[in-house]
């Protein structure tokens, strides 16, 4: 029984895996009380044999996650840090663990799942882009803002574009509400599109697009590529992980 962790921007969620079958799942929001709202979605879980976590925040909330662990599980969390190579997945950057862990468990699912080559796309506060080839050598990436993200700060650093109301996506918009917010996921549909198309020659065809993240699901329709909603990414590329390192550890 495993507890997995994946620590990401806007929300941590967890899964309780046992062998191959995934037992619970939740998520929790930083805007949340985190220690009240973990401490009672673990109250009724089985004990864990082992606790991993992935994260992308900074070290006092993955010390305030450890510290429930310990105090519901009596285990200590084992982080994982992005490696140069694991799972069949060959890390691109020079400085291996610079590259987000998020994006390297998004390329090791994508591996296991056989959909390479791809490029993924992490479509949230940040929108990221990988490029993975059939072989499992990620050829590198791009990192932006995400739509929302995008929006935020175009309203936060102009004084006279002001919006009274969430704005819709169209092609072409009349009003202010309407081109900011269509502006910004339109901007965020092109830059996937590019990258998609720059990198195809590199992975030998047209690959597959990969879009995960929470504003995923919005996204999906304004890219003119072929492409598919991938859940859960993080936590299934670190019950691979986990259960490749088991595996070690049992043949040793």
């Amino acid at each position: 029984m495993r507890l997995l962790l994946d620590l990401g921007n806007t929300r941590l969620k967890w899964a309780l895996r046992d062998g191959g079958d995934w037992q619970s799942q939740g998520a929790v929001s930083w805007n949340e009380d985190i220690v009240l709202a973990l401490h009672e979605a673990w109250r009724d879980l089985l004990v864990p044999a082992v606790v991993t976590g992935a994260s992308v925040v900074d070290g006092g909330r993955e010390a305030q996650v450890a510290a429930v662990v310990s105090a519901c599980f009596a285990r200590e969390t084992q982080w994982l840090r992005t490696p140069a190579e694991a799972c069949g997945v060959r890390n691109a950057y020079a400085e291996p663990s610079r590259l987000g862990v998020d994006r390297f468990l998004a390329m090791v699912a994508a591996r296991a799942d056989g959909l390479g080559p791809c490029v993924l796309a992490g479509v949230g506060t940040a929108l990221t882009l990988d490029a993975l080839a059939a072989d499992g050598l990620h050829l590198g990436g791009l990192i932006a803002p995400g739509p929302q993200l995008m929006q935020q700060s175009l309203l936060g650093a102009t004084a006279r574009v002001l919006v009274e109301r969430p704005g819709r996506v169209l092609d072409v918009a009349d009003n202010t509400p309407d081109a900011v917010a269509s502006g910004c996921w339109q901007a965020a549909a092109a830059l996937i599109e590019r990258f998609v198309a720059r990198l195809a020659p590199a992975l030998g065809g047209a690959p597959l697009l990969i879009l995960g993240g929470g504003d995923a699901e919005a996204l999906l329709p304004l890219v003119s590529v072929p492409a598919r909603l991938s859940t859960d990414s993080v936590l299934r590329g670190l019950a691979v992980w986990s259960d490749a390192h088991s595996s070690l550890r049992s043949a040793l």
